[in-house]
């Protein structure tokens, strides 16, 4: 018998003896609503190059019993199976630094919100220039790259930043991060999946089309051991670092193919059950009522198609979940007041449509002449 089989078979065993017989535990404090997927999980995932020889350690652990790794109500067990061996190892790691850098990096991810709004990116996508630099203007790599989305020269260059003896615009919070959003829009158009977006920004996108058509799939967990382990532990790391600050999973840690479309989808009344409708008028802003409510901006549009076009203009339709509408009748006022403060500090002024300045000529300096004795 295979010996990875063989390991998978004990721990399965070690798993329900522990959920059947709990006195034979080694471990007398085991909590008595532990779930079995929870028990189970990390022995199924032995039979994964990952997360071999986990199974047998951690059959009967339960994630719970680390404060950090639920919040919010989500589990880490909710995580793609062979993530959690990975994301359980960061979470010990480095759960104290980011906890910390949530406070002190506040003015650097509103700021990089901000930006990634006004391209319709996830705002989540932040977590790349926390894992590429802890957010330092001036991280510097071995291999070249600078600033804190951690450009090469040449990408920069091509993405509009001055990059030179006098001058590196990469170093720019400000200016990195527009360009950061050009290189992670380009490149979702061209993968159509984020955890594909973030290999490829690691590594290159030729080197994610290769994985693509060498093992014929699109989806990155079945394709990462055709990438560099620096890429795919680079699409890991970025989970589990959106675990800590998020609490949970978004739509830029799961496979294109496990989303819901948010274009053109037919809602079916499976989606529909649970939710109430309220016509609103007022100039709100998607990113900010998904704030507010706690609420996936993903889930959000599929319910509200077209919200940021259509509101504003006149009556709108919103839709929400029940306990979603209750949280926005309270606070539907401070909801409309951050979405046009929102707005109004995210206008782009197009300089083409004003004529360039006038600018008066400098007075002439007074000469005094001398006459010639």
């Amino acid at each position: 018998m295979d010996l990875q089989f063989k390991n998978w078979i004990i721990g399965l065993s070690y798993a329900l003896a522990a959920v059947t017989f709990p006195a034979m535990s080694q471990d007398q404090n085991l909590p008595d609503s532990l779930p079995v997927k929870e028990l189970v999980i990390t022995t199924i995932n032995a039979s994964q190059p990952d997360s071999l020889g986990r199974g047998l350690m951690l059959t009967h652990k339960s994630v719970s019993d680390n404060p950090e790794s639920t919040k919010k109500g989500s589990s880490i067990s909710d995580l793609h199976p062979m993530a959690i061996a990975f994301v359980q190892d960061y979470l010990e790691e480095n759960t104290e630094r980011l906890e910390k850098m949530k406070g002190s990096a506040d003015a650097q991810f509103r700021l990089i919100d901000n930006i990634f709004t006004r391209y319709n990116l996830p705002t989540e996508l932040k977590y790349l220039a926390v894992i590429e630099s802890n957010l330092k203007s001036y991280a510097t790599s071995n291999k070249g790259a600078v600033g804190p989305w951690q450009f090469m020269p040449e990408t920069g260059r091509l993405m509009g930043l001055k990059v030179n003896a006098s001058k590196d615009e990469r170093r720019d919070l400000y200016k990195s991060t527009h360009a950061a959003a050009k290189y992670l829009r380009d490149l979702y158009k061209d993968l159509g999946d984020w955890l594909l977006v973030i290999a490829a920004y690691n590594g290159g996108s030729v080197r994610v089309e290769s994985a693509i058509k060498k093992s014929k799939s699109r989806d990155f967990w079945k394709l990462q051991y055709y990438l560099p382990a620096e890429s795919r532990n680079h699409v890991k790391k970025f989970i589990a670092t959106h675990y800590i600050m998020e609490g949970q999973g978004g739509v830029t840690t799961t496979v294109a193919a496990d989303l819901p479309s948010g274009s053109g989808q037919v809602i079916d009344e499976a989606l529909l059950a649970g939710t109430e409708v309220k016509v609103i008028t007022g100039k709100y802003h998607s990113m900010i009522m998904a704030k507010n409510l706690s609420m996936d901006i993903l889930m959000f549009n599929i319910l509200n198609p077209g919200f940021d076009v259509k509101v504003g203009v006149g009556e709108y339709s919103l839709r929400l979940p029940a306990d979603k509408m209750q949280v926005f009748n309270a606070n539907k006022m401070q909801i409309l007041g951050e979405s046009v403060q929102f707005l109004l500090t995210n206008v782009t002024v197009d300089k083409n449509k004003f004529p360039e300045e006038v600018k008066m000529p400098a007075p002439k300096k007074a000469t005094v002449k001398t006459t010639k004795k």
